[in-house]
This record gives structure tokens, sequence and C-alpha cells, in this order.
């Protein structure tokens, strides 16, 4: 057990860096704590890999030695195990596939420039084909909420880590909603910015065209503490470009909301009651309010996996999958081998379409700052995604699938509970590059009252 008490110490960037700073603890003492939570719990499926002690006492000592006013000094994270961290094997929830990474990826190098301490590597869906967290042959981690209900996905093991409080934040990814679902299934916030503002090199990719990496934390002031971090150019990164910052105050921002009718709930009326609950608080709360059609962003959803983007992750794992059928999740096998049957005709096809949406989507963002979704309509327990994973699967995309693909950025936020004890999510998305906005929206969004305590 642990000699130091540190209960009143909040797992926060912001908590333990004033923790340090006043003397109240050392990041000794956290990382220890850290160890000790991730042991008692054994083998729950969030962790892949985790340092050993001798790895973060070395860590330690050269933490010691930097500057304490370092943004991240001494501070404690995972590292979703799609990203290289040199010396680390990066499996992708895929033991025959893994390789030991010869160099780190430009995102965890800031985060370790800056002081930070990794713990280690969280689990995923496998090859980060997933929104539910069941598709791991190293365990399926569950939502904080309850032992039945998925932790969401495929960034599992990073959100359910941050909700455990076993680390304040964790860097992840997203392409489809894999850095928004999981911390919505567990109370939590998660940030997916604009394409190109984290740098990708060092992540292997499942859709190179839409992947970004994505950031998991306790509250929306980490999130954004962390950003800072993390983002900047790389002329690695084919995709990358640079920040533009914003200045708008929240409470200036033209709110976007679609019908109340025209969301969907798939039936389950504690979600809608308490997402409406949430959305007229946030309505209150923003003088500047509009009417916006969903039709489009969901149109343009419907075109992930029904359009030729999944032909991105068949290019990515065809091979592999060809010389090693029975090492692939069946499922996840059957989504990417899906791929193969796209043509350059259809590539085009759903490129024109797509333009289209983009340009309607881009006509609504001339109108409002912001748009105010659910990011999820329901919620499923793990029996129910193993019994019909792929339906499943797509009704949690519904408001997220479309993000990357019309270049939007987003932040999920918790908004309390729903009556029968489940969490309940605000999305905030915006128009790209206007991530601090969003971020700016979240954090005011989070502060009503309707805002989720940490359940840790």
């Amino acid at each position: 057990m642990l000699d130091e008490d540190l209960s009143d110490i909040p797992m926060t960037v912001a908590g333990l860096l004033a923790a340090y700073r006043s003397g109240a603890t050392t990041p000794a003492a956290v990382i220890a704590r850290v160890l000790e939570k991730i042991r008692e719990r054994g083998d729950d499926g969030v962790w892949i890999t985790v340092a050993d002690r001798a790895m973060l006492d070395a860590r330690l000592r050269e933490v010691a030695d930097l500057p304490r006013d370092l943004p991240l000094w001494g501070i404690p994270f995972g590292v979703k195990d799609s990203l290289d961290v040199r010396g680390w094997p990066t499996t992708l929830a895929c033991p025959g596939w893994s390789r030991v990474a010869t160099d780190t990826a430009p995102a965890v190098q800031a985060l370790l420039d800056a002081g930070a301490v990794m713990i280690g590597k969280n689990n995923l869906d496998q090859f980060a084909t997933g929104l539910n967290g069941t598709r791991s042959p190293y365990g399926i981690p569950r939502s904080v909420f309850d032992d039945e209900m998925i932790s969401g996905g495929s960034s599992s093991g990073s959100a359910v880590a941050v909700a455990l409080g076993e680390v304040p934040f964790a860097v992840a990814t997203d392409t489809a909603g894999s850095g928004r679902v999981p911390p919505a299934l567990n109370g939590i916030p998660g940030f997916k910015p604009s394409r190109g503002l984290i740098s990708t090199v060092g992540l292997v990719p499942a859709c190179r065209s839409l992947d970004c990496v994505s950031l998991i934390a306790g509250t929306v002031d980490d999130l954004a503490t962390v950003f800072d971090v993390v983002s900047g150019v790389d002329e690695r990164d084919a995709w990358s470009r640079p920040r533009r910052r914003t200045t708008m105050p929240a409470p200036e921002a033209r709110i976007g909301l679609p019908e109340a009718d025209e969301l969907d709930f798939f039936g389950d009326d504690a979600v809608r009651q308490a997402h409406l609950a949430a959305r007229d608080a946030i309505a209150g709360a923003f003088p500047e309010r509009r009417q916006v059609p969903l039709a489009p962003f969901l149109a343009a959803g419907e075109l992930l996996y029904q359009g030729p983007w999944v032909a991105e992750r068949y290019l990515e794992f065809g091979d592999f999958m060809a010389g090693h059928p029975d090492a692939v999740h069946p499922v996840v096998a059957g989504i990417i081998a899906s791929g193969a049957q796209y043509t350059a005709v259809d590539v085009f096809r759903a490129q024109y379409r797509m333009a289209e949406l983009r340009a309607e989507v881009g006509r609504i963002f001339e109108e409002v700052d912001v748009l105010v979704l659910p990011t999820i309509g329901t919620t499923f327990t793990v029996a129910q995604v193993l019994a019909d994973p792929v339906a499943t699967n797509t009704t949690l995309g519904h408001y997220t699938h479309f993000g990357n693909l019309l270049d939007l950025c987003a932040l999920t936020v918790p908004t309390g509970v729903t009556a029968d004890g489940r969490p309940s999510a605000a999305m905030i998305l915006g128009p790209a590059l206007s991530d601090d906005l969003v971020l700016r929206v979240g954090a005011a969004v989070a502060a009503l009252p309707h805002a989720l305590a940490p359940v840790h």
C-alpha cells in the first residue's frame, strides 16, 4: 500500500501541477499511486503494456533535471497502442502484427519534452477499427458506469484509464469518432482537433486521409493545456497545417441546433430526455442560437463505411491479412476485406458527392460558429455488441462518422446522467481551424449545472 495519502489531490493536470508547486506531493509519489491503482484492478483490459518501476524511476530522474515550470512537468499519461514510442512494442491490438518502434511519434515526444511521464500503452479495437471497445485480444475494457456497458472504441483503454483516475490524460486517435465515443461513454471530455494540427507521423494509419491524433482528459481545461503542447506544423506530415488562433469569447459564439425531431436516439427515451435537458441548458447560456439542418452532416457520415474510404484500411492491412488470416479479429477482418471491392470510379463518385456536402456544410457554418449535437444516441452492453457487432457500431457513430470527412473539429463534454444512471454527453463541432473556440464553448458547457462530476 502507499504510505502517502493522495486522495485529496485531483488527478488532473492542473491539480497535480498545483500540488507539486505547493509541495503537497511529488511526481514519484503520484507515479507510485498510478502503478498501485493499475495493479489493484488487475487484468481489466485497459492497458496492453505498462512501464516497469525501473523504467519509471529512470524517467523520474530525467524529469527531476528538467525545469519545473514546464507545462506537463511530472504529469503521467497514457498512449493509445497505435502510436509509436521508441523501444516499445506497437501492437494495434494484434499480436501477430506487433513490432518494436524505432522512433517516437512527434506528438508523444512533445509531451515527453514538456516533462510528462508515460505510463504505458492503452488497449484499442484492433487496427483502430470499431467504436465499441470489444475487438481486442487483450481484453474488453468496460465503462466506468456499469461493468456490463461497453467502453466505446477504438480508444477504449485510453478513455477508461482517464475516467478511472489512473492518468490525467491520454493521447489517442480519431478517424470516425474513436476519440469522442469512448469519453462520452465514460463521462469525461475528448477532443478531436482539426486534421493536421497534431502530427500523425508515427501513427499507424487506419484511414490515412482522415486520421487525427486526439486527446482525452478529465477536464476541458486540461485538454487545452495538452493541445497547446502537441499542436504544431510538422513538415513530415502531408496533412499538417498551422493552428489558427481565435479570440472570440465563448458567450459570443453563434450556436447551431437542429430541430429536436431530427435527432435520433434509437428508441432510447432516457438518453433522449437527458440530451434535451442539457440542450435546453446550453441554449439558455448562449444568446445567439440558430436552427440548422442535420441532413447534410448525416449524409456525409453514411459515406464512411458505405463508400470507398474503407479501402484505405485494406491498403494498409490487406497484405498482412492475406498472409495471416487467423491473426485478425473476424469482425475487423470482414470490415477491412470489404475495402477490396471499390474501384477508381467509386472513389471519384464519392469524392464528388463529398465535395457537394462540404460546400453545403460550409454554408451552414457561415451562419453559425459551432453546432451542438448528442455525442451518442444510445448506449449498449457488451453482450448487445457481440450479438450484433456491425449494426451497433454504426449506431454509435451516427453523430461522429462525418466529422473528419467534412473537415470539422469536435469536442465531447459530459452533460450529466440519464434517469437510469447512464452517461449523457454533448458534442460541439466547428469548421476546420476553429479549435480554440470549440474548446472555449466546451468549457462553458462543462461548467453548466448539468455537468457530470468525475466518476473516479
